[in-house]
């Protein structure tokens, strides 16, 4: 069964309108562009901008930090005698296998295109792999012998995304959605793996997703209906008949998997406090079953036997993992991984006796350990590697805040350099994604990279990211991040007038990806004179030209975050970067995957010619192989080597080899 994954929360109140600055005589709106992918831009300006060649001493320094390795939890065979997990040490992710504990692990798939493990057929015999193509976030789905070989396609066709749901006890069917009725929707099917037959379940309209199946055949559907929103609903697939539950007609956050009990369906959702809870639904009503926090339960998951719930709550930023029995709803005890800063709940055999566990802190990368609850017994089957590394020397990172203009103080984690520097610490204010996305403390090599160069790495979990409650999450829907989106510049303020030594203030860089991109974009734009300098990688630019040529399967999602293009066109052009171009002085670097179905790269283009124009000093760096963000190692060396090589000359006044 798939899964269930959560998000974080927070708890604070939301201020009110605060006022964004400016002349109402801003750069007008350009036309834009029309479509995305690598369709929509010539290969002339792909090959004008793509990246140079490095510094040596940067890219070896960066080359030794992705050497640091650790393959996440993975699955155990049906048998326990093999782990089979995603691994991208080749430089892009593939399946590997190990056949012992600590043993040596075997590839067992290849090429250039990232490949990832869905699941095992419960007989042992097939791996269900997805594979994708240039960062297009089109996947196909595969099968292969647990033993290795060449791959069976299922489905993969372009411009289409086909996910895995799961695969029924009896390893005879594997059910799967795919966008291929309409572009914008999510068909479910059933794919017989003896026959090859394939069987129409669901053909309705809507972001439909399997996401539980009962032993009778009856299924959960989950419809997605906004960024964060979601119905439920029990399919009968013989007579086709739709059961609705909850979330009908309502725009709330539910996550749910059928429970231990007949009838009996296991609900996350907010809808009843401020923050994330588990509830048990039957007969209508919500019973809830974890104790009340001030904290998120950030995710849960019931095995296939549903002889015990596993969750996790998110403290702060850290994971912490709790149990319950799925027939009494009593505690369980977990294992004990003393020093950890964050635990979280792999998968766990079907027969609901040995689960994978994740464990990480701040100094140490990632190490999965399989957990017997029969016997406690603890096993580290993958040995992660540091080679060349000593972690010892990793900043620790402490979570700080800094007060927004209404006095709310805004969390941020900071890890700062154990070497002194010649006056104050030159700053980088990296933002995450999302935007319901959090900063989040634990092992980061890339954060570790700026830190090394004499950087001040800060990470600010501003309203409307996860992790501090929904008042906090739902702080900048739509037109109401206007009233938010000063948390951005605060920062800055913040820093500069508190970071300095000998009265000289810092010197101050915004970098960030997806939507930490577009909020380095508004902080070279919108709050121009704060930052210093700026590096966004697929960020958004111009909202109304986002919303019109993003992937039709997103569109419907990111309009209920960030506003409808016409009904809500002032705010977004208020709230996009595009609209403040004028302002713009400090130098600027746009890094933009030209696949990305996310951010069209016409989004990256437009702001750089704007610029250009100007004779602002303004980068662009285009990846002709990778989509939303860079997956293969080479490129990750250049998107990170460039961005420390762009802030260490604008920053630290060093000019670099390249």
């Amino acid at each position: 069964m798939k899964k269930t994954i959560l998000r974080l929360a927070c708890a604070v109140l939301v201020t009110a309108f605060m006022g964004v600055s400016g002349s109402a005589q801003e750069t007008a709106t350009s036309p834009g562009y029309k479509g995305l992918g690598a369709q929509s831009v010539s290969p002339e300006t792909v090959a004008k901008y793509a990246p140079r060649p490095l510094d040596p001493a940067i890219s070896r320094h960066i080359q030794n930090m992705f050497d640091i390795r650790s393959p996440g939890s993975g699955l155990l065979s049906p048998d326990g005698k093999r782990l089979y997990f995603t691994w991208n040490v080749t430089g892009i992710s593939q399946v590997w296998r190990i056949d012992t504990p600590k043993g040596f692990p075997v590839q067992m798939t290849g090429g250039e295109d990232s490949t990832s493990l869905d699941d095992i057929t419960p007989d042992g015999k097939w791996l269900v792999i997805s594979r994708d193509r240039k960062g297009e976030e089109n996947p196909g789905l595969y099968l292969q012998s647990a033993d290795g070989g060449p791959l069976v396609e299922i489905q993969h066709k372009p411009d289409v995304q086909t996910f895995a749901s799961l695969v029924t006890p009896d390893s005879r069917s594997l059910f799967f959605e795919a966008n291929d009725v309409a572009p914008d929707s999510y068909a479910i099917y059933r794919h017989d793996l003896q026959s090859g037959a394939r069987e129409t379940v669901w053909t309705e309209p809507g972001l439909w997703i399997l996401a539980d199946r009962l032993p009778d055949g009856r299924l959960l559907l989950r419809k997605e209906t906004g960024s964060i929103w979601a119905e439920y609903s029990i399919l009968n697939p013989a007579t086709k008949k739709l059961e609705p539950l909850f979330g009908q007609n309502e725009h709330e956050d539910y996550a749910a998997s059928f429970g231990h009990h007949p009838g009996e369906v296991l609900v996350l959702t907010p809808k009843f406090g401020e923050f994330r809870r588990l509830y048990r639904f039957q007969d209508g009503k919500f019973t809830p079953i974890t104790p009340e926090l001030h904290w998120d339960v950030e995710g849960f998951t019931i095995d296939e036997a549903r002889t015990r719930i596993l969750y996790q709550v998110n403290d702060g930023g850290f994971s912490r993992l709790y149990a319950l029995d799925a027939d009494t709803l009593q505690p369980v005890k977990t294992p004990d991984f003393a020093g950890a800063d964050s635990i979280e709940a792999g998968s766990t055999t079907r027969d609901g006796r040995v689960t994978m566990f994740l464990v990480e802190s701040a100094e140490a990368p990632m190490t999965s350990w399989a957990y017997d609850w029969q016997t406690g017994r603890l096993t580290q089957w993958v040995l992660p590697s540091a080679p060349e590394i000593d972690l010892k020397r990793f900043a620790k990172v402490s979570i700080e805040s800094y007060p927004a203009r209404d006095g709310t103080p805004i969390p941020m984690l900071v890890c700062r350099p154990t070497h002194p520097c010649d006056g104050p610490c030159p700053v980088i204010v990296s933002f995450h994604g999302g935007p319901e996305g959090q900063s989040r403390p634990g092992f980061s090599p890339n954060r570790q990279i700026f830190v090394d160069a004499g950087f001040i790495y800060v990470a600010p979990n501003v309203r409307g990211s996860e992790g501090y409650g929904k008042t906090w999450l739902n702080a900048d829907n739509g037109p109401k991040r206007l009233d938010i989106i000063t948390d951005i510049e605060d920062c800055a303020k913040y820093i500069r007038a508190n970071w300095g030594k000998d009265g000289k203030a810092p010197k101050i860089g915004i970098m960030g990806g997806s939507y930490g991109g577009y909020s380095a974009l508004i902080g070279m734009t919108m709050f121009a004179g704060d930052y210093d300098a700026g590096v966004s990688i697929v960020g958004i630019g111009n909202f109304d030209t986002f919303l019109r040529n993003t992937a039709p399967y997103r569109r419907l999602l990111r309009i209920t975050e960030y506003g409808d293009p016409d009904k809500d066109a002032e705010a977004l052009r208020k709230l996009s970067p595009i609209t403040y171009l004028n302002r713009v002085k400090a130098p600027l670097m746009l890094i933009q995957g030209v696949s990305d179905p996310r951010v069209p790269v016409g989004e990256a283009l437009q702001i750089h010619d704007a610029l250009a124009t100007r004779n602002i000093p303004v980068e662009l760096i285009l990846f002709a192989d990778e989509g939303h963000g860079a997956q293969q190692r080479e490129n990750r060396v250049y998107q990170t080597g460039h961005a420390l090589r762009f802030f260490k000359e604008h920053l630290q006044g060093e000019k670099s080899g390249s």
